[in-house]
């Protein structure tokens, strides 16, 4: 399977000032992408997609201020608030060996190591020193599972498949509608 040519970055959380402005919120808080490349591509609420040239950004501690080539206005920078955002595979140096982009681990069948199925790979959040994938299945609870070696020991990209192995205080197998034990 090849990789996707985009991968999704975050997300326009308002418009900042007069000028068309927006703030941009990356998935990961710490991530400096945004500076290192010169197109995004932005999807609407509405579903619609268009490329845009970044004129100029300011980081921030909790989003990126940036400026469009094209958009001039509040009310046209107001029109992009809440779409997601995302830049080009191709635009980014390649990860080194064992790392991963966050966006290629979205969509990745979870599995435990017995090979039974977790869910999907649906969220990341950034939330504690490293990311937690967020797992959710058909009539499972959902797993927030810490993306490090100690809990996801296999990722394998090409077979879009991940291996979890969930922290012990997390109760897997156990469908929502079971009893808990204490319920028998």
């Amino acid at each position: 399977m090849s990789p996707q040519p985009l991968l999704e970055l975050g997300y326009v959380s308002r418009a900042h000032g007069l000028r068309g402005e927006l703030a941009v919120r990356p998935f990961d808080p710490a991530s400096e992408t945004l500076g290192t490349v010169e197109r995004v591509r932005v999807r609407t609420r509405a579903g619609e997609e268009r490329d845009l040239q970044i004129e100029s950004l300011r980081p921030t501690p909790k989003e990126d201020i940036v400026a469009f080539e094209g958009i001039e206005s509040r009310t046209q920078a107001e029109g992009l608030v809440g779409a997601t955002v995302f830049v080009y595979r191709e635009d980014l140096e390649p990860p080194e060996e064992g790392e991963f982009f966050q966006g290629d681990l979205i969509g990745l069948a979870a599995v435990d190591e017995s090979g039974a199925s977790l869910g999907q790979v649906e969220e990341i959040w950034a939330t504690s020193e490293v990311p937690n994938l967020v797992i959710r299945g058909p009539g499972r609870q959902e797993l927030v599972v810490p993306f490090a070696d100690e809990f996801v020991p296999t990722v394998d990209i090409a077979a879009q498949r991940i291996v979890i192995r969930p922290p012990e205080y997390v109760e897997v197998g156990r469908r929502d509608d079971e009893p808990e034990e204490s319920e028998q």
